[in-house]
C-alpha cells in the first residue's frame, strides 16, 4: 500500500474545522507519536512518591530529611507535654478518661512514672531553679510540683478554683528569673503570678474577655507573651506590668509562640475566624487592668479534633511590630512551634507531618518528617537534635540535627500506556544523587504471586536507554548522599507503535454530506453504526459516535467509519471501492482526515460493491516507521438505472379496461407499482402472485370504466432502490 506526505497545517486545520461543524465524526485525537517526557518537578508530584528520610519543599524540591528516630513508645493515647533537663526528658500524659501522668525518660527512652494525678492531662511542664518541676493540669486546673529529691510525691502549689475568677483550665506556665511563676489559664482567661515564698496569694497579673489565655511564652528579658483562643490576640506584658494588644490574628486561636535570638516572635494561628466587636488596636492598660473583647473561644487545639476549620497559619512578628505570614496550612492543624538552627519547625495534625520553615523566604515550608501518630503536639530542644511528643497515639521522637544518611525517594508508578521503550533520565540535581530504574506490565510491583517487575538497576549519567526491561509501566529511585539535592527529574519514553484500529464501517446509498445541516425530516437519512456505547459508561476517547444526518440524495453514497489509534496518533485515510464479482480495488480517495466521506454513484455501473478504508499514522511519522490497518465493509448495491416496463397490451371489454404487461431490473427486485386510468390518482397494482421479490415481475389490471370511446393507462414501476420509470397504453 502507498504511503501519502504530512498533510499541511492548513489542510488539516480546514479538514478538522469542517469535521467539528459536520458533527458527524468520531472525535480526532490529538496526538503525536514520537519521544515523550515524563517530569516531576512539583511538589503535589512529589508528594505523589514515597520518601524514606526525605524532605520534600512545597516548591519541589527533595534533599535528606533530618534523621528521626523512635525513642519511645507509650501505653498512653496522648503526650501532650514535653521538657527536656539535664535530669532527662519528661513528657505529660492525657487520657478521656481518668487520671494522667508524669512520666520520665532516660538516655534509651526508658520510661519511669514521676508522679500520678486525678485530672485528664497535663497540659504544661516547667523546671524551677531548684531542679524540681512543674506540672499544670487541666479541666480544674492545678499546678504540682514534683521535688527532684521525693518523685511520685506532688505537691498542689496552685488551684485555679480556690481564685475568685475560678479559671476551668490551666494552659501554660513559665518560670520567670525571680523563680515566680506565670500561669496562663482558661475559662476565663486570667494570668497569675505566684510566689513560692510562704504566706504569698496568686496575683492576677492580666485579664481579658478571651476564653482562654493558650499559650504563653517568656523572653529572656522578661517580656511576657499571651496568645488567646477566642479573639486570636497575641499580648505582650513589658517587665514593668504594661500589657499591649500586640497582634490580631485573622483566625481565633493561637496555639504556640516561639522567639529567636534576633528578637523576632512567631505565632501559630488555627481555626476559622468568628465575627467580633474588637476596639481599635493598639489596647493597653495598666498592670492587673482588665481589657474586655467580648469574643466565645472554643480551644480547638486542646483535644486532637479531627475536623479542622479553615486550616492554620504562622506569623513572624518583627520587634517593631511589623507582622508577617510565612505559612499557611489549608488541611492541617498546627500544635507547636520551635525556632531552632535558623529554622521554624512545625508540629501538626492530623497526620503527623512535621515541617521547616526558613523565616527569610516566606511561603517556603519543607516536610521533614512523618511521625507515626495521628498529632504532633509539643517540641522540646535537646542536645543536636529536637524531642517531640505526639497523640493517638504517644509516641516520645527524636529529630536530629544532622541529615538521615540513607535518603531514597521512591517515585510514584507512571503508565506508558503501551510497551514502552524507557530513555534518559534528565534530572536537575547536585551532586550525590544516585538514580536507579526499574519497570514491568502490571501495575502493583507486588502480588500473590511475589515481586513481577524487574530488578532496580543503576542509572549511569546520559545513559539511554535505560537498563530496564521494554515495558508499560516504569518507577524510577533517587537515592540522596550528604547535603546533595533534587529539583526535578525527566524520565525521556517512546511507547511502542501500535496500528491503528478500524473498529466498523457503514455504507449508506441515497445518502449525501451536505455542506449544511440538512433540513426537514423528510429529506434525511440517519446513518448509524451497529452499536452504540453509552457515553455514560465509556471514556469520550472510546465511545461509538451517535446517528449521523445525511441529505437524500439518490445519485449518493456515504461510507462511515470508527477509527482509533492506540498511541493517540493523528491519522489519515484512503478509500478504495470494488465490484463484488472484481479482484483489483480502486482508490476512490486518499489524504482524508475526516471519518465520512460521500462521493457520487451516478457515474459507476449498478451492481454490488465493497468499500475498503485504509487508516494510516503517516501524519505524525515517516514512511519507514508509520503503520497502517484495514478493513472492508458489508457488501452494498448500487442502483441508479430505472426498471424497464412495457409493453403494455391495453384492451376494453365489457365496460373494464384490462392491461398485461413486465416489469424487469438488472440489478434489484422489483419493489412495487402503480397505475392511472386517464390521468386519474395512482393506484397500487399488485404483481400476478401477489409477491414483489424478483428482478422481473408480471402484472394484470382489470378495472372497471365507464364512457364509450378510448381510455388511456399510465403504469409507474419502482425498484428497490426507488428508481422508477413511467410506460403509457391507450385501450380502445
Amino acid at each position: 500500500m502507498s504511503k501519502y506526505p504530512l498533510l499541511s497545517s492548513h489542510l488539516r486545520s480546514q479538514l478538522l474545522l469542517r469535521a467539528l461543524l459536520l458533527s458527524a465524526l468520531c472525535a480526532t485525537t490529538l496526538g503525536a507519536q514520537g519521544t515523550r517526557q515524563w517530569t516531576t518537578n512539583r511538589f503535589e508530584e512529589f508528594e505523589r512518591g514515597t520518601p524514606q528520610n526525605v524532605a520534600l519543599r512545597n516548591d519541589g524540591r527533595i534533599t535528606p530529611a533530618p534523621t528521626m528516630s523512635m525513642l519511645s513508645t507509650s501505653s498512653a493515647t496522648y503526650l501532650w507535654s514535653l521538657l527536656s533537663t539535664d535530669t532527662g526528658i519528661y513528657a505529660g500524659t492525657g487520657a478521656i478518661t481518668g487520671g494522667s501522668q508524669l512520666l520520665h525518660f532516660d538516655g534509651v527512652g526508658k520510661s519511669s512514672v514521676r508522679a500520678d494525678f486525678k485530672e485528664s492531662n497535663v497540659q504544661t511542664l516547667a523546671a524551677l531553679p531548684d531542679g524540681s518541676l512543674l506540672a499544670g493540669t487541666s479541666p480544674d486546673g492545678k499546678l504540682y510540683r514534683i521535688a527532684a529529691s521525693a518523685p511520685g510525691k506532688p505537691e498542689l502549689i496552685f488551684d485555679t478554683t480556690t481564685t475568685p475568677e475560678k479559671p476551668k483550665y490551666l494552659w501554660s506556665v513559665a518560670v520567670e528569673r525571680t523563680g515566680d511563676i506565670l500561669v496562663a489559664t482558661g475559662a476565663p482567661a486570667t494570668l497569675y503570678r505566684i510566689s513560692l515564698k510562704p504566706g504569698t496569694r496568686p496575683q492576677v497579673l492580666f485579664k481579658s474577655g478571651d476564653q482562654h489565655f493558650r499559650t504563653l511564652l517568656l523572653a529572656p528579658d522578661g517580656t511576657v507573651y499571651i496568645g488567646s483562643d477566642g479573639a486570636g490576640i497575641v499580648y505582650r506584658i513589658t517587665p514593668d506590668g504594661k500589657p499591649f494588644a500586640l497582634f490580631t490574628a485573622p483566625k481565633h486561636e493561637i496555639t504556640s509562640l516561639a522567639l529567636d535570638p534576633a528578637g523576632n516572635l512567631y505565632l501559630a494561628a488555627v481555626g476559622d475566624r468568628r465575627p467580633s466587636a474588637l476596639p481599635p488596636l493598639p489596647a493597653a492598660g495598666e498592670p492587673r487592668i482588665s481589657i474586655t473583647f467580648q469574643q466565645p473561644g472554643s480551644s480547638l487545639s486542646a483535644t486532637p479534633n479531627a475536623l479542622v476549620p479553615d486550616g492554620s497559619e504562622v506569623y513572624r512578628i518583627a520587634p517593631d511590630g511589623t507582622p508577617l505570614r510565612l505559612l499557611t496550612l489549608r488541611d492541617e492543624l498546627i500544635y507547636a512551634l520551635a525556632f531552632h538552627n535558623g529554622t521554624l519547625t512545625v508540629a501538626t495534625g492530623n497526620h503527623g507531618h512535621i515541617y521547616q520553615v526558613d523565616p527569610q523566604h516566606p511561603g517556603v515550608y519543607t516536610d521533614v518528617a512523618h511521625v507515626d501518630a495521628s498529632q504532633a503536639v509539643a517540641i522540646a530542644p535537646a542536645a543536636n537534635a529536637l524531642l517531640i511528643t505526639t497523640a493517638n497515639s504517644g509516641k516520645l521522637v527524636r529529630l536530629s540535627d544532622a541529615p538521615a544518611a540513607d535518603a531514597t525517594y521512591l517515585s510514584e508508578v507512571f503508565d506508558g500506556e503501551i510497551a514502552t521503550l524507557w530513555g534518559r533520565m534528565e534530572p536537575t540535581a547536585t551532586p550525590g544523587v544516585d538514580l536507579f530504574a526499574r519497570s514491568g506490565n502490571v501495575e502493583n510491583v507486588r502480588s500473590a504471586l511475589g515481586d513481577l517487575w524487574s530488578p532496580w538497576q543503576p542509572v549511569a549519567a546520559a545513559q539511554t536507554p535505560l537498563p530496564v526491561p521494554l515495558a508499560r509501566y516504569m518507577q524510577w529511585k533517587a537515592v540522596l548522599h550528604g547535603g546533595a539535592q533534587l529539583d526535578a527529574i525527566t524520565v525521556n519514553y517512546l511507547p511502542r507503535n501500535l496500528p491503528p484500529l478500524i473498529e466498523d464501517i457503514v455504507v449508506q446509498p441515497g445518502a449525501r454530506i451536505p455542506n449544511t445541516p440538512p433540513s426537514g425530516p423528510g429529506n434525511t437519512i440517519s446513518i448509524a453504526f451497529k452499536s452504540a456505547t453509552p457515553a455514560s459508561s465509556t471514556p469520550p476517547s472510546e465511545a461509538t459516535p451517535g446517528p449521523l444526518l445525511a441529505q437524500r440524495d439518490r445519485s449518493a453514497v456515504t461510507a462511515r467509519w470508527i477509527a482509533r489509534d492506540p498511541n493517540n496518533d493523528d491519522l489519515t485515510f484512503a478509500l478504495y471501492l470494488r465490484n463484488t464479482h472484481e479482484k483489483t480495488w480502486r482508490l476512490l480517495k486518499d489524504k482524508l482526515a475526516e471519518r465520512t466521506y460521500s462521493f457520487d454513484s451516478n457515474l459507476l455501473p449498478d451492481g454490488d460493491y465493497e468499500l475498503r478504508v485504509v487508516a494510516s499514522d503517516l501524519p505524525v511519522h515517516n514512511a519507514a516507521d508509520a503503520l497502517q490497518s484495514e478493513r472492508s465493509s458489508a457488501p452494498f448495491t448500487l442502483d441508479t438505472t430505472p426498471p424497464i416496463a412495457g409493453p403494455i397490451a391495453a384492451s376494453l371489454a365489457n365496460g373494464h379496461l384490462l392491461a398485461n404487461f413486465e416489469a424487469h431490473d438488472t440489478t434489484s427486485a422489483i419493489a412495487r407499482a402503480e397505475f392511472s386510468i386517464d390521468a386519474g390518482p395512482w393506484q397500487y397494482l399488485e404483481p400476478v402472485g401477489k409477491l414483489s421479490d424478483a428482478q422481473t415481475e408480471h402484472y394484470h389490471v382489470d378495472t372497471p370504466v365507464t364512457g364509450n370511446g378510448e381510455h388511456s393507462i399510465a403504469i409507474r414501476v419502482f425498484d428497490r432502490s426507488e428508481n422508477n420509470v413511467t410506460a403509457k397504453a391507450l385501450a380502445q
